[in-house]
């Protein structure tokens, strides 16, 4: 059984450059999206660029949604200090059918989530957008479910993934969001 607290990725020490204090970002985050249920838009690296985030791949429908309400609890401790939650609602496991406003009413109105919610999207397989395949090029590990947690450094690099099993506020993705 996989531990709910381990961190699923750890990467090497990282070279001096990787360091360096302002972000520039890749192609994989020069992306733009369609907010949830909305016609505008927001731009990943314009918008979030030197941040510390948490990029989650989300569902409505399954049985860890309630992690909505943790991973809002995490941003609204953090959100001051240069920190932001993303989901990426997707179907890519059938546990987010429906319609994108369906989607949107579980997010804002069940959850009250606050954090940047984008359009549904795939984030697996030869369809996935280009963040979700960096961060499984940059890992080796693609969501096997919903609620997988990626945390990406000021540096715009991966430093932790946690699986589903894992809730935003446990200690270790604390501590891991804390360290970044």
């Amino acid at each position: 059984m996989i531990s709910t607290t381990a961190a699923l990725y750890t990467p090497s020490i990282k070279a001096e450059a990787q360091l360096s204090a302002q972000t520039e970002c890749g192609a994989w985050f020069d992306q733009q999206f369609n907010k949830l249920n909305s016609t505008e838009s927001v731009k990943l690296c314009d918008q979030f660029a030197g941040q510390v985030l948490v990029v989650v791949n989300t569902a409505s429908q399954c049985g860890f949604t309630p992690q909505f309400e943790q991973l809002e609890a995490v941003y609204q401790n953090y959100k001051d200090k240069g920190f932001s939650v993303i989901g990426f609602p997707s179907n890519d496991f059938n546990q987010d059918r429906g319609s994108e406003e369906n989607t949107a009413k579980v997010c804002y109105l069940d959850y009250g989530v606050t954090f940047p919610m984008v359009e549904r999207t795939n984030i697996k397989g030869n369809n996935a957008n280009p963040v979700f395949k960096h961060l499984a090029n940059e890992t080796g590990i693609t969501p096997k479910w919903n609620f997988y947690k990626y945390i990406i450094d000021r540096q715009g690099e991966v430093v932790a993934v946690f699986s589903s099993r894992t809730n935003p506020t446990d200690t270790v993705m604390i501590d891991a969001i804390e360290k970044a």
